[in-house]
């Protein structure tokens, strides 16, 4: 393997996926190439059905790798999620030479072509699953370090108006594939972070996502009156997400995201998760069992109470352990 190595980072449409990447390939401190893939209808179908091919991505998307195999081959290729293990392995086949394939989140299937595979302490392996080469992690990898929030910090301070402290931050997620999250109960959960920040004489930070959708972003626009600062996701204009992350207090978020979790409990502030059991999935349930008994996060109660945490990282963590699997083959 040459020194440094060439390393590929696969990023997609899928922002929590792309986030984990790019928290990896930050901590890491490697030269890097972004190749940012997109999908054709193909996609969709059976993770049994795709193989070790590129036939799921559009003919851009495909050629652009194409032009660069075999001879401007990668040393390294890092993916995540679903749909792009299918092109690591590719990749793999058409390199002609040796390449490390590292993965975040179990892959759907050709386990055996990946050198390292790391998977959340909440994400259940399937029988057999466990292998040497998987790294068990709590939450998601993510870009939300030190730095980042101090430039975000720095650039948001000014732009809140003068409106009270303390601030706190809800981070609103929404409906997912198994679960629904219906506005009513969304203007509740709005009306409550409401409450916890009118006690103290705060401010809300609120900021949605693309699931959270137009009714429901409707439903926290009522729920929560001034004192406020708020981003919606559906009209537009820059997302000051982490700002309100660099600036908050404390941090109330819906528990229906292991990626806003994760970056909630990278920053110092008390962190509260709303999570009720019909709204929320056995897998995001093992995720908030695990940050609480870290002391990471606490349910969300509507109280406000000034208690601090070690920040959560794991991107650096895995950023490690990828150096030292690189020394080793270098030797």
């Amino acid at each position: 393997m040459a020194s440094p190595p060439l390393i590929w980072a696969l990023t997609d449409d899928r922002a929590g996926n792309t986030a984990q990447v790019l928290g990896v390939v930050e901590a890491l401190n490697l030269p890097v190439m972004i190749k940012d893939v997109r999908y054709n209808v193909l996609s969709k179908l059976p993770s049994a059905f795709t193989g070790a091919n590129a036939y799921t991505l559009v003919t851009e998307s495909r050629k652009a790798l194409e032009a660069c195999l075999p001879g401007l081959a990668p040393d390294i290729v890092i993916s995540a999620g679903r749909r792009t293990a299918p092109i690591a392995r590719w990749i793999k086949r058409r390199a002609l030479k040796p390449i490390l394939l590292i993965h975040l989140m179990y892959p759907p299937s050709g386990v055996w072509d990946f050198d390292f595979i790391i998977v959340p302490n909440h994400d259940r392996l399937p029988s057999g699953g466990d292998r040497e080469n998987i790294m068990r992690i709590t939450g998601a990898p993510h870009q939300v370090t030190a730095d980042h929030l101090n430039l975000a910090e720095e650039n948001w301070k000014t732009q809140l108006g003068g409106i009270p402290r303390p601030f706190i931050a809800l981070l609103m997620g929404g409906s997912t594939h198994s679960k629904t999250f219906p506005p009513k109960r969304v203007g509740e959960f709005g009306r409550a972070v409401y409450r916890m920040a009118a006690e103290v004489g705060g401010s809300i930070l609120l900021t949605t996502s693309r699931r959270t959708g137009v009714a429901s972003e409707k439903a926290l626009d009522e729920a929560i009156p001034e004192p406020r600062q708020a981003f919606f996701w559906s009209r537009g204009g820059e997302n000051p997400y982490m700002g309100f992350l660099a600036l908050a207090d404390a941090i109330v978020v819906s528990g229906d995201s292991v990626s806003m979790c994760s970056e909630a409990c990278a920053t110092p502030a008390p962190v509260y998760i709303y999570a009720p059991d019909d709204i929320t999935t056995p897998k995001h349930r093992r995720l908030h069992q695990e940050l609480y008994k870290l002391g990471l996060a606490r349910p969300f109660l509507g109280r406000f109470d000034n208690w601090a945490h070690k920040p959560l990282n794991s991107s650096v963590e895995i950023a490690s352990a990828i150096n030292d699997l690189i020394d080793r083959r270098v030797k």
